[in-house]
C-alpha cells in the first residue's frame, strides 16, 4: 500500500509541474512582441513600417467574442538624437486599429479610420492589425536634390537619426464597467517592448530585426 501511495503522489508532483510548466508556456506567448521594423527611402521620404506578433490572452480573446471592441494603439517614431540638447521627433506618427467581432456574421473586424477588413479567423485578423506603416515624412522636409532639412539630418559627422516602434492595447478605450478590471488584470496587459534602430545615412533601407 506505501508503494503504491508514494507512486500516487510521485503523479501528482508530476503532473502539478506539467500544469505549472503549461501555465508559463502560455503566459510567454500571450503578449505583443516586435518581429520585423524599416525604415525605407521613397521619393517622399523615409516611410516607417512594423510587424508585431499579438497574442490574446483567454481573459481578451472571451471578451472579444463577447463584444467587446478592442483598440490596439501603435507608434512609429522617427526622432534625431543630439549631444548638445535633448532629442527631438522628426516625425511622429499614432495609429488606432479597431478590433471586432460580430456573433452574426462569426467574422473579426480591422477597422482603421474609415477602411476595414473583415475575416473568418481571428489569426489573420491579428497579422493585419500588427502590419502598420506611417505616412511617409513631409514633403516639405525634402529638396529635389536631397539637399533639405531631413537629408541634412542624415548626413555622415551629423547627429545620427533613430526610429522607434512600439504597439499597446488601450484600456482606457475599454467599456467603463471593464476598465477598473482590465488596469489591474495582467491578462489585459498587452504591450511591446520599445523598440529602436538606427537609420544608416544614404541606405535605401534601414531595418531593425529584433
Amino acid at each position: 500500500m506505501r508503494c503504491c501511495t508514494n507512486r500516487l503522489d510521485w503523479l501528482h508532483r508530476f503532473l502539478w509541474l506539467v500544469g505549472l510548466w503549461l501555465c508559463a508556456s502560455t503566459a510567454v506567448a500571450e503578449g505583443i512582441v516586435i518581429s520585423k521594423a524599416e525604415a525605407r527611402l521613397t521619393e517622399e521620404g523615409y516611410q516607417l513600417s512594423a510587424n508585431f506578433d499579438i497574442q490574446l490572452s483567454d481573459t481578451v480573446a472571451t471578451a472579444l467574442k463577447r463584444g467587446v471592441t478592442l483598440y490596439f494603439v501603435s507608434e512609429l517614431v522617427i526622432n534625431r538624437s543630439r549631444w548638445y540638447w535633448l532629442d527631438t521627433d522628426v516625425s511622429r506618427d499614432e495609429q488606432v486599429t479597431k478590433l471586432s467581432y460580430n456573433a452574426l456574421t462569426q467574422q473579426y473586424r480591422v477597422t482603421r479610420g474609415s477602411l476595414f477588413q473583415s475575416f473568418q479567423e481571428l489569426d489573420a485578423a491579428l497579422q493585419v492589425v500588427g502590419h502598420q506603416i506611417a505616412p511617409p515624412v513631409a514633403p516639405d522636409l525634402l529638396e529635389k536634390k536631397g539637399g533639405g532639412y531631413f537629408s541634412r539630418l542624415m548626413k555622415k559627422g551629423s547627429d545620427c537619426c533613430t526610429a522607434f516602434a512600439q504597439m499597446r492595447l488601450d484600456v482606457t478605450l475599454l467599456p467603463k464597467p471593464l476598465q477598473v478590471n482590465a488596469l489591474t488584470n495582467e491578462d489585459w496587459n498587452l504591450e511591446s517592448e520599445p523598440y529602436r534602430w538606427e537609420i544608416q545615412p544614404g541606405a535605401p533601407v534601414a531595418e531593425g530585426q529584433p
